[in-house]
């Protein structure tokens, strides 16, 4: 791949952001047209996501208000709470961290947009339209573009706190985490976040069924991983080391210290998957998929 750019344009995501765009909203609100509110197909993909879920935990608790909201509003009101970006609009948010539910099926916090939703204060969506800024000038405009289209802004951190992030599957192209209230180092998170994203939808539209009877020792979590979460640490961190390198070229004093230290740190756990990796590039029938993969992965052992 000659650019990120190309990198991340990958046909079959497109496609399974349309379809499954439209088969949602054909549930929700049969025998309508989806809405034309100016978004391209890759947020209206997300919002999706959010009215889905919504629609489906007020028809369990026999909400028919909250309900009635999300059938009625198919994109869940984003333009409502929209941001201007360098990629685009956003829907920037900081919920409370303690208030935030967990599914029955999973202890990972989530947050669904609906009819209570409110913008996060004005200096944490100038915080993250910077982010968005630095992140597109490193490269990365097009991942964001379409994989972190909802951001969920949570605790409020010092520079070289450890810093807690995560995306859901049910929620695709929503991102959760703290900061520190630098955009450089939110972009970096951004990017890592937003690639997990991009590799869910891209297994997922390309049918890759990993085996994760296969499995490898993960330098990050110094423990044996499944292939899946493997292949996902390679993959986002090489793309966050990719991304640092970028963005010490623009940064001076403790920030570039802080980027230095921790390409240098990804550097060291990254060289020790070379092997494994290809090993787990095996289990990747979609030839254009695997590519990518390995493209991210030697260009990021190359810094």
């Amino acid at each position: 791949m000659d650019t990120l750019g190309a990198l991340f344009d990958f046909p079959p995501i497109t496609r399974l952001h349309h379809e499954r765009t439209r088969r949602i909203h054909t549930v929700m609100c049969p025998g309508t047209q989806p809405p034309h509110s100016g978004m391209n197909r890759a947020i209206g993909y997300c919002l999706a996501h959010h009215a889905l879920e919504g629609a489906e935990a007020a028809a369990r608790s026999d909400n028919t208000t909250t309900f009635d909201w999300y059938t009625e509003h198919p994109d869940a009101d984003a333009t409502a709470n929209a941001t201007p970006t360098a990629v685009g609009v956003r829907v920037v948010i900081s919920p409370d961290l303690t208030d935030l539910p967990r599914s029955p099926i999973s202890e990972t916090p989530y947050y669904l947009l609906g009819p209570s939703t409110e913008p996060a204060p004005p200096n944490l969506r100038s915080l993250a339209a910077v982010a968005y800024t630095a992140a597109t000038d490193a490269g990365f405009g097009d991942l964001l573009a379409a994989h972190a289209v909802v951001l969920c802004l949570l605790r409020t951190k010092s520079l070289g706190d450890t810093l807690d992030s995560w995306t859901i599957t049910r929620l695709p192209g929503t991102v959760f985490m703290d900061h520190v209230g630098d955009p450089v180092v939110l972009a970096r998170d951004l990017v890592h976040e937003g690639g997990h994203n991009w590799l869910n939808d891209a297994l997922t539209a390309t049918g890759c069924k990993i085996d994760d009877r296969a499995r490898f020792h993960s330098p990050w979590k110094r423990t044996i991983r499944p292939a899946f979460g493997f292949l996902h640490a390679c993959w986002a961190f090489a793309l966050t080391m990719l991304y640092t390198a970028q963005a010490l070229k623009g940064t001076t004093g403790d920030l570039h210290r802080f980027l230095a230290a921790y390409l240098d740190q990804q550097r060291s756990l990254l060289v020790g998957t070379a092997a494994d990796h290809s090993r787990v590039l095996e289990l990747i029938s979609d030839e254009s998929l695997r590519l990518r993969l390995a493209a991210v992965h030697q260009q990021a052992l190359a810094l």
